[in-house]
């Protein structure tokens, strides 16, 4: 018979840890830890979480990401059902974007403060901590223009690392100037870049033509050289962006946030303004970005609004944040374990430990026990397996007495308890 393996690019989040392909999953209670602490950092920032579908319409995406980016010419998974098109989203602001507009969110009343956290989809090579399923969660904070909801958004992603217990991050921030600013600069670049084509790389040299302001995000060594004397955004940016810019820096400076200015730090998309930032960790090597995020006030009218919304958000990637976590040796959140496991001896005891374990756990206990009516010793393994901090041993003389001889399994101590008396006697 053939076997079944997950798909490239995909993988299982398992129990435990394992490795395969060089990469190392972490185990699901480290998913939920980090679940756990964006839901609790959110809710301190008093945003609401907002949910999405998977499949999108192609238009929105492409709008959204812009109809010349690698991810909509060569990473969509994309396909049709008579005269739709659809795609499995790539990214999700577009989406949170669409269903303010089409839910008329802004009807609530004041900002709208949207995380999100989910799967995503691109058809690129898989390497590490770069998947065709990846994981993202995210903060959309839309409907203000006022500096503070930029600061916010970078602060409650510092939140949310400092949680986790990362230390080893930077903050590389940037102003990108309103719709006026951005063209200007552009034509910049291209004019300084042209004269040099023929010292670019293949991808910088179409970049060139198609989006040029992608290029300064390059790794290449020589390509970095070059830029150096290239000319920079801050001298094209507006006197409102540039206002905007200092209040953005100093409200993170009065809070204790260090940053690095980076003027080469860019979106490739028109609808982009002001902010942009990213935090990196310096122990993932040149793909060092773990969440990033920025101003992207005319998305809105990119996906059908008649007027401007104004909004700033992150996206940040769950699967390159674990890996900071394993680089920094981050502490993961202890296996739970159980509070009693029942070790029940024979057909009666095994019956009445189903009732029992029902019993405890309506108790607010967790408690499991044996399903193959294995011996006492086996039980007893998968119970120091499954780490119980209590085991309730049962067999006819226990049944026959209305008790269960109750074990604690650190100390070795054990007593006849009724069962009626075991969530008392156990400290939770």
């Amino acid at each position: 018979m053939k076997s079944f393996k997950s798909i490239p690019g995909t993988f299982d989040i398992l129990p435990d840890e394992y490795s395969s392909g060089g990469d190392t999953t972490a185990p699901s209670r480290m998913w939920r830890h980090l679940e756990e602490v964006v839901h609790t950092t959110m809710g301190l920032y008093g945003a609401e979480e907002i949910r999405t579908p998977i499949l999108e319409p192609t238009e929105l995406i492409a709008r959204g990401i812009g109809a010349l980016t690698d991810i909509v010419t060569k990473e969509m998974f994309a396909f049709e059902r008579g005269s739709s098109h659809y795609v499995m989203r790539p990214e999700v602001t577009a989406p949170v974007m669409r269903a303010y507009l089409q839910h008329n969110l802004a009807q609530r009343g004041g900002t709208q403060r949207l995380y999100y956290i989910g799967p995503c989809f691109r058809a690129e090579r898989p390497q590490k901590g770069r998947y065709r399923q990846f994981h993202q969660f995210g903060l959309e904070v839309i409907g203000s223009e006022d500096a503070r909801a930029d600061a916010e958004v970078i602060l409650s992603l510092r939140d949310i690392l400092d949680r986790l217990g990362l230390r080893q991050y930077t903050l590389r921030l940037n102003s990108l100037g309103d719709e006026q600013s951005r063209p200007a600069y552009k034509a910049a670049l291209v004019d300084y870049l042209t004269p040099l084509a023929d010292q670019l790389s293949d991808i910088s040299r179409k970049r060139l033509e198609t989006n040029p302001l992608r290029i300064l995000d390059t790794k290449n060594v020589e390509e970095r050289t070059l830029l150096e004397k290239a000319p920079l955004l801050s001298d094209f940016i507006d006197e409102a962006s540039r206002v905007h810019h200092e209040q953005v820096k100093a409200l993170l400076s009065d809070v204790g946030i260090d940053f690095v200015e980076d003027p080469f730090l860019v979106r490739g998309l028109d609808y982009y303004s002001r902010t942009a930032f990213e935090f990196e960790s310096p122990l993932l090597g040149a793909q060092s970005s773990i969440a990033g995020g920025g101003r992207y006030d005319l998305l809105s009218k990119e996906v059908g609004s008649k007027q401007v919304v104004p909004a700033v958000g992150f996206a940040a990637g769950m699967e390159r944040i674990l890996l900071a976590c394993a680089a920094e040796n981050v502490a993961q959140p202890a296996h739970p374990g159980v509070d009693v496991f029942i070790v029940a001896l024979g057909d009666p005891a095994m019956t009445w430990a189903f009732w029992g374990a029902e019993r405890l756990r309506q108790a607010g206990l967790r408690v499991t026990f044996d399903l193959k009516g294995r011996s006492m010793k086996a039980q007893m393994r998968e119970a120091n397996r499954q780490q119980a901090r209590f085991v309730a041993i049962v067999g006819d003389d226990e049944l026959a007495a209305g008790v269960v001889q109750l074990k604690e399994m650190e100390t070795g101590e054990q007593r006849a308890v009724r069962l009626e008396d075991i969530p008392t006697s156990i400290t939770i």
